[in-house]
């Protein structure tokens, strides 16, 4: 136990019944903590408001945050991250999403229409401005609606599950992802674009997917750009101002971003620079906006401590602003959510199996509540838990009178049920609404509806070709061997993936599609660095499953090769968690 000096402005007392504490005459409260001193080079002031404050001499700067030596450790890590990015940008810059790069001038852009050709006798153009025209020859008329969908914008929306899509040849058809199926006959009217069609098979189309969202970003983009200037040395306050200074409808024209005195054509290339280091910032210590999942997960959640920030909520609506432009404008993001969150933005439900990505020990003890009975290990439990935040406890009532009411056999389903609700949303509820105002404001969140979290992942933070090489030589095996047949299979079968495949697979062990600079060997796990682990685990009849916090997959031993492809493409493509039985 520490007996150095006390802080300036603190007291030590003993109550009547001699237990010590300790009080703070500046914020007037009191602990039984014994205070720990601030850093060497820190100072606390209190402002004309009387909000207390604190002053790091050594760089100059303040905070509203009080600092500990923890705090000061992570911002100079943050700090050397920082200094780092330049070279981190040439590996940023090889991720892609199909290859649909903005490298050249949108007037010279000929990416893939998802619409199809234009009917005979019309021509797309552009104007001095950038805006996208269309010519009739025959009438020798010009008109800004794109013939091929006049009509289709202002139609009733489709129904929940529902989406449309369109042939090679501009023929719209109906996607049902509630029953996958597909159909030329739209839902709303019960009219068929085409009689007689083609069946068309339901395929979980990525691709797809993205090119019909690029298509309807365009539709909502507007003319003309809005210039962006900042600084590199207060990046995080110029792109907050000015972000919100703006219209947010105008965030939806071309990006033009300038960083003074390096004054060049942005043809996206500096906006991609932009986006990335804008998205690192957000990570300093010094805003306390967010933090990671775990000790040693580089995944963001909010910080429900951010409340220390009195201005948290307006960084959080720009913050929202910021990651639906880097989506609106197909640009990527250097650091990647957890899961839960990425289903936040697309209204899923949250469950029990999204615990454990983010914290695995709450997660194990609520399984373990799940698998014994409670009533005879004499654990005596309430619809009640505590919270500890900055130091403060506090008890939160996980349904009316909850303190009272006792966890039994009969109810522990409910409360395993509330209490994962309730972590996963504790102390962040006011963020999160924040956030989702920004982000409607700029995107609506049902343009994402027909993506799910790991595609999402995918959209923000960009596909990395996956070296297979790396992969195996830094792969580990329990109760296989690297000869064992399953696994020559497994390997087999990676071999013949396309990337996407594999960046599935690799979200469905790891829980993210994001790899470290160092690749497959720094692969980091929850207690520390954790190589890809495969395991022989279960029946031969089993699914696969996966442990997010061990990147691990627990692989049944299967009897021919043919069996496992079809297990491992279920597994990956159609399961929402993370590996059923």
């Amino acid at each position: 136990m520490s007996t150095g000096p006390l802080p300036p402005g603190w007291e030590q007392r003993v109550d009547q019944n001699g237990r010590m504490y300790f009080v703070d005459h500046i914020e007037k409260r009191t602990t039984w903590d014994r205070p720990e001193p601030l850093p060497p080079g820190w100072e606390r002031r209190v402002d004309p408001m009387g909000r207390i404050y604190y002053v790091d001499h050594i760089t100059r700067t303040t905070t509203w945050q009080r600092p500990t030596v923890e705090s000061v450790r992570n911002y100079e890590e943050w700090q050397l991250q920082r200094n780092q990015l330049q070279g981190a940008m040439q590996q940023f810059n090889q991720r892609f999403i199909f290859g649909l790069q903005d490298q050249v001038p949108a007037t010279a852009n000929k990416e893939f229409d998802p619409l199809g050709p234009l009917p005979h006798g019309w021509e797309k153009r552009t104007d001095t401005n950038g805006r996208v025209y269309f010519v009739h020859h025959p009438t020798r008329a010009t008109q800004w609606e794109d013939p091929r969908t006049q009509g289709l914008l202002n139609d009733k929306p489709l129904p929940e599950g529902w989406e449309m899509r369109f042939t090679v040849d501009g023929i719209p058809y109906f996607v049902d992802h509630n029953r996958r199926t597909t159909t030329y006959i739209d839902p709303r009217t019960g009219k068929s674009s085409l009689e007689n069609g083609p069946q068309i098979t339901y395929v979980r189309d990525f691709k797809a997917k993205v090119q019909y969202f690029r298509f309807w970003c365009q539709q909502l983009s507007l003319p003309q750009h809005i210039k962006i200037t900042v600084t590199r040395k207060t990046l995080f306050e110029d792109s907050f101002q000015q972000i919100m200074s703006f219209n947010p409808q105008d965030l939806r024209r071309r990006l033009w971003i300038i960083f003074p005195g390096e004054e060049g054509l942005d043809y996206g290339g500096v906006a991609r620079q932009w986006f990335f280091l804008l998205s690192h910032e957000v990570l300093n210590p010094m805003y306390c906006l967010f933090e990671y999942a775990g000790k040693e997960n580089y995944c963001l959640q909010i910080n429900p401590a951010s409340y220390i920030n009195p201005d948290h909520l307006k960084y959080f609506k720009f913050i929202g602003r910021f990651i639906a432009m880097a989506l609106f404008h197909g640009k990527f993001i250097d650091t990647g959510f957890s899961l839960p969150f990425y289903k936040r933005i697309l209204n899923k439900p949250l469950g029990l199996k999204d615990l454990e990505s983010i914290d695995p020990e709450f997660y194990n003890s609520l399984i373990w509540i799940k698998e014994n009975d409670i009533e005879e290990c004499g654990l005596e439990m309430y619809f009640s838990v505590d919270k500890e935040i900055l130091g403060e406890v506090t008890t939160h009532e996980l349904k009316p009178d909850g303190s009272n009411v006792v966890v039994t056999e009969e109810n522990k389903e409910e409360y395993i049920r509330l209490v994962a609700e309730w972590r996963l949303s504790r102390g962040v509820e006011e963020q999160t609404q924040a956030f989702f105002e920004g982000f409607n404001e700029v995107l609506p969140q049902q343009y994402l509806q027909y993506f799910d979290a790991k595609e999402l992942e995918v959209m923000l933070c960009g596909m990395q070709e996956i070296d297979l090489t790396d992969w195996q030589r830094n792969t580990i095996y329990r109760h296989y061997a690297r000869s064992s047949k399953q696994i020559l299979w497994f390997w087999q079968f990676i071999k013949e993936m396309d990337n996407e495949k594999r960046m599935r697979l690799l979200q469905f062990v790891t829980g993210t599609c994001r790899l470290p600079v160092g690749g497959f060997a720094d692969l980091m796990g929850s207690n520390g660095p954790q190589k890809f682990c495969i395991e022989k685990v279960g029946k031969e009849n089993w699914l696969p499953r996966s442990h997010t916090c061990f990147n691990r997959l627990d692989l049944p031993p299967y009897r021919s090769y043919e069996q496992m492809k079809e297990k491992l493409m279920f597994a990956i493509e159609e399961t929402e968690g993370f590996g059923q039985e």
